[in-house]
């Protein structure tokens, strides 16, 4: 059997390009390589498109980008060509035809609709949402608008927009009244964690507004009522049929699960099956699927929510491409269903060729 030729896209100009590196290599060692043709191309963190031909353990331990093993090349959008053009020193170029694109990026310009826009322009099918989808999910102001509107609880928030002269302490008094204190500040268009914030009094409001702009990059910010309870997520799956995988719970000592509570483990555990009670299981992974369809997701998603003291579900946020090392969330929860990790991207993959 001819093998699909596959590229894996990793890095990117993001503030979460470490974690890129260690999801990519993870997925690339556990993919199943009889079934594919594997081609590698690396985004630096400045942005540069190279097609890489060195080891797998280089693309986790950030060793990649060597001369040796790197060349330039930029992704073709013609109609003629499907694939990616090495550019040689002389100024011809290489021709790598693909059949099908997994982007293992997170965060901006990697899970915002930006390349999955150029991955459309190009032709060639790719693993994941498309880009309107992609957008709106990672905006936090649209994933609310939408989800409100298809009656799917969130938490109550407000929206600030970055201005020149900002009167911050007008700003925390109206969020005061309306949303209770304390609260969580979070950049409109960021992921990990970064620029997050859970503020109980004005003394630590005004910087950590500045740190959510500055994370967020558009001048946007969200200000949320804060939930009590513990967080858990759901892993999605699918295109016209959809597959909800298990429901698994985070255990934090921290105010939030934040990027070393994710990462490290710093604090934090994660249970899987969650310990919740049927009931709110299969609840969970209802309200998963109503999200992922009134947000019209494509591929996979992770949908992540609160659990209440009143056993109530209110939704967080939604990860259009969660983490892809073997021990992340969404792997973790698919296998608890019963997919391995291996078979997991081959449907992935086949999702995507649809």
């Amino acid at each position: 059997m001819e093998k699909l030729r596959l590229a894996v896209v990793f890095g990117g100009k993001s503030s979460e390009y470490p974690v890129s590196l260690h999801s990519a290599g993870s997925l690339i060692h556990s993919l199943h390589k009889e079934k594919y043709e594997l081609i590698l191309i690396g985004i630096s963190e400045n942005g540069e498109w190279y097609a890489y031909d060195g080891d797998i353990e280089s693309i986790e331990h950030d060793h990649w980008l060597q001369e040796q093993y790197c060349t330039p090349c930029v992704l073709s959008c013609s109609t003629h060509f499907k694939g990616f053009l090495k550019l040689k020193e002389d100024g011809n170029y290489e021709q790598i035809p693909v059949d099908c694109i997994f982007p293992v990026l997170h965060g901006k310009n990697g899970e915002d609709g930006t390349i999955q826009g150029l991955f459309e322009l190009s032709g060639i099918p790719y693993v994941g949402c498309g880009h309107m989808s992609s957008s709106v999910c990672m905006d936090k102001e649209m994933t609310h608008i939408i989800l409100e509107h298809a009656k799917v609880p969130c938490a109550p928030y407000m929206c600030i927009y970055e201005e020149k002269d900002m009167d911050y302490k007008k700003i925390f008094e109206s969020a005061k009244e309306t949303l209770g204190l304390p609260i969580f500040i979070k950049p409109a268009n960021a992921g990990s964690s970064f620029g997050i914030h859970k503020v109980e009094d004005f003394s630590e409001f005004e910087e950590s507004m500045k740190d959510a702009f500055y994370h967020d990059g558009k001048g946007k910010v969200i200000l949320e009522t804060t939930i009590e309870g513990f967080e858990i997520g759901c892993a999605v799956m699918g295109n016209k049929e959809l597959f909800a995988g298990s429901v698994d719970e985070i255990e934090t000592a921290a105010p939030f699960f934040d990027y070393e509570g994710k990462y490290q483990m710093v604090d934090s555990h994660i249970y899987c099956p969650a310990r919740i009670s049927k009931e709110l299981f299969e609840e969970a992974r209802s309200m998963a699927l109503q999200a992922y369809r009134a947000l019209n997701c494509k591929g996979m998603t992770r949908v992540d929510m609160f659990v209440t003291p009143q056993n109530t579900i209110v939704l967080n946020e939604v990860n259009t491409i969660p983490g892809f090392t073997s021990t992340s969330r969404y792997p973790t929860m698919m296998k608890e269903a019963g997919i391995e990790f291996g078979d997991l991207l081959d449907k992935l993959i086949a999702l995507a060729m649809e």
